[in-house]
């Protein structure tokens, strides 16, 4: 009897260093298939002529950049340009910030005459983000509610031009 029990526990022993080696290859593996390069993407920049006078568009910008949450801050009379924006803050936020990662972005303008009734726009939108707390920050696809596109559709917006 005392034989029978030495040897399920022996047997036990194997399973679980079997199991172990199993899990440590598994999650070798897994980490393994998740590192790799950045994927390359284009930069989000859109390059326009707005016709309306350069105050009014450099109004716009400031406008819809203060409204979705950057500072704005201005360089010269062309030059815009932001902080990382501000994104609400709450209870769970580390812990989705853990699991699904996070994103931060900023916006460089240029507001430039191009003509007495004309002003051309260069807006550049730098989104970066990263996979979780652990992680550095890194160059990402932007996010379609601070895209470029999406930030001079609501200039124009806001300068009555569609």
């Amino acid at each position: 009897r005392y034989a029978s029990c030495v040897s399920v526990e022996g047997l036990e022993s194997q399973v679980t260093s079997r199991c172990l080696r199993f899990l440590a290859a598994l999650s070798l593996l897994a980490s393994a298939a998740c590192a790799g390069p950045p994927i390359p993407h284009a930069p989000d920049v859109v390059d326009v002529t707005l016709p309306t006078s350069a105050d009014h568009v450099r109004t716009a910008v400031i406008q819809v950049l203060t409204d979705g949450g950057y500072e704005v801050e201005k360089q010269d009379d062309q030059h815009l340009t932001t902080g990382y924006r501000e994104e609400i803050r709450g209870p769970w936020d580390g812990l989705l910030s853990w699991r699904f990662g996070i994103g931060r972005s900023r916006v460089d303008a240029l507001v430039t005459t191009a003509d007495e009734q004309s002003t051309r726009l260069r807006l550049h939108v730098l989104y970066e983000g990263k996979d979780g707390l652990f992680t550095r920050w890194e160059e990402s696809p932007t996010a379609l509610p601070q895209s470029a596109e999406n930030q001079l559709r609501l200039i124009k917006s806001a300068l009555h031009i569609l």
